[in-house]
């Protein structure tokens, strides 16, 4: 972005500024002080600790103006402060005014797994065709989208922007906020399942998505999910569905998958063969949420193949490396929820290998009073004959344990807790060889992105 100080100040509300404002320019916003850059506008937020301690850092590190909440005092008398009711709200203000001033075309993509790895599809198959602007990491709050929106440049044509939800109403508010072209749910799971209570309210709140969405808009969604085929019938704009089913828009067919990439063919183009780098007949599904949104911004059906082929996965999602020990480690360490682990554990038992198979996996979050139920759904895809070693890490998987031991001889099933992480590792460098797989996978308050980094380690 490239903005006035003056236009900042005007767009959130702001209209008696000093003069000298006209002269500074802002080039960025950040919210973290530590990764602030020279000309950032620094917007103090409210977290574990308040973002107006580290406003002096954020000067030291670039900053020329900040946002001020006008219920603290002291605000800076030698450094622009625009004073505001709050910092988050202002935030948000002016990312829509940025968002309009700019104008791109917004694609908007939700679902309770694969929106982060079909955000990543979708953009490299727009990137052949359009100036895009995606999502980065995991910024799919409500203060992650507007921070997106401020990171356009003034020749963004379009914005791929992921939206999260973990309580009703989240997702309303954002499609209201960036009022899409284009909305996309990937699937209906059981993540957070314990404030929705049932995978019919986690519908409800996906669909919410909709609710910003344009008049002329389009609405695509994974048409073998009967919980959404049912809901669709709410919304009025056009529909595009994807899946597996001679029934949808777009399906794929001949799905084969190898240790590092999935193949696939679809209904519009038969006999092409279409290559993914990732494992999993899940991540397929994701790619065929892509290529309808790339159909309906008419890309060139040439392009699709190749950008998905070499499309940039976001770290930690599905991801091999390799560790110490010269073993493959099938890293997907950012989240997990019950529908993502049995995904994941059917695609890594089907590759080939010459030494073990072995997985840890951690607890998974959120999941209320099914929690117990939930991770023994888990043992269906656990074999013996193909994963050899499990490890297990949390309380919640505890109740996994239990069914393992009836199903696996007691040396092959292992649990710790997650302050155990050490010994794991230990366990696990002991164990491993380089003609090993492993796969590791848990909720990201579990953080096995310790093991991972304790396994890559030499």
């Amino acid at each position: 972005m490239k903005m006035q100080l003056t236009e900042i100040a005007n767009a959130i509300g702001i209209e008696d500024v000093p003069e000298t404002w006209a002269a500074i320019t802002i080039a960025n916003v950040e919210f973290d002080s530590r990764k602030v850059r020279p000309n950032s506008l620094f917007i103090p937020l409210q977290g574990q600790r308040d973002g107006h301690e580290f406003v002096d850092t954020a000067i030291k590190n670039g900053s020329v103006a900040t946002l001020w909440a006008k219920d603290h005092e002291d605000v800076p008398s030698d450094y622009p402060a625009l004073v505001v009711d709050d910092p988050l709200t202002a935030l948000q203000k002016l990312a829509v005014y940025y968002l309009k001033k700019i104008n791109p075309k917004v694609v908007a993509i939700t679902g309770s797994n694969g929106k982060t790895t079909t955000k990543d599809m979708t953009a490299s198959l727009l990137e052949t065709e359009y100036n895009v602007v995606k999502t980065q990491a995991n910024f799919n709050n409500g203060i992650g989208v507007p921070i997106t929106l401020l990171n356009m440049n003034a020749n963004t044509e379009v914005v791929v922007v992921e939206m999260g939800m973990d309580h009703p109403g989240q997702l309303d508010f954002l499609s209201k906020m960036v009022q899409p072209d284009t909305v996309v749910i990937t699937m209906i799971g059981e993540a957070h399942i314990e404030f929705f209570g049932t995978r019919d309210k986690i519908a409800d709140a996906k669909l919410e998505i909709t609710d910003g969405l344009k008049e002329d808009g389009l609405f695509i969604y994974n048409g073998d999910e009967p919980l959404l085929r049912e809901r669709s019938k709410q919304v009025e704009q056009q529909q595009y569905t994807f899946g597996e089913s001679a029934a949808d828009d777009l399906f794929a067919s001949n799905i084969q998958w190898a240790k590092d990439h999935t193949d696939f063919e679809i209904n519009l183009v038969p006999g092409k063969t279409y290559r993914i780098p990732m494992i999993g007949k899940y991540n397929v599904m994701n790619a065929l949420a892509a290529i309808a949104v790339a159909k309906a911004y008419h890309v060139d059906p040439s392009k699709i193949g190749d950008a998905l082929s070499n499309f940039q996965i976001t770290h930690n999602r599905t991801e091999w490396v390799q560790g110490s020990a010269g073993e493959a480690i099938l890293s997907d360490v950012y989240n997990s929820n019950p529908t993502a682990a049995k995904e994941v554990l059917d695609s890594f038992s089907r590759t080939e290998t010459s030494g073990s198979r072995m997985a840890v996996l951690g607890d998974m979050l959120e999941l209320g009073e099914q929690s117990d139920a939930m991770h023994i759904s888990l043992s269906d895809h656990l074999d013996p004959k193909l994963i050899s070693q499990v490890y297990l890490v949390g309380n919640h998987m505890k109740a996994l344990e239990k069914v393992l031991k009836a199903k696996y001889p007691n040396e092959q099933i292992h649990w710790y807790s997650v302050e155990q992480e050490d010994q794991l590792i230990a366990d696990l460098h002991a164990k491993l060889t380089n003609k090993d797989e492993i796969l590791i996978k848990g909720s990201h308050g579990i953080h096995l992105e310790k093991v991972l980094a304790g396994l890559r380690d030499s």
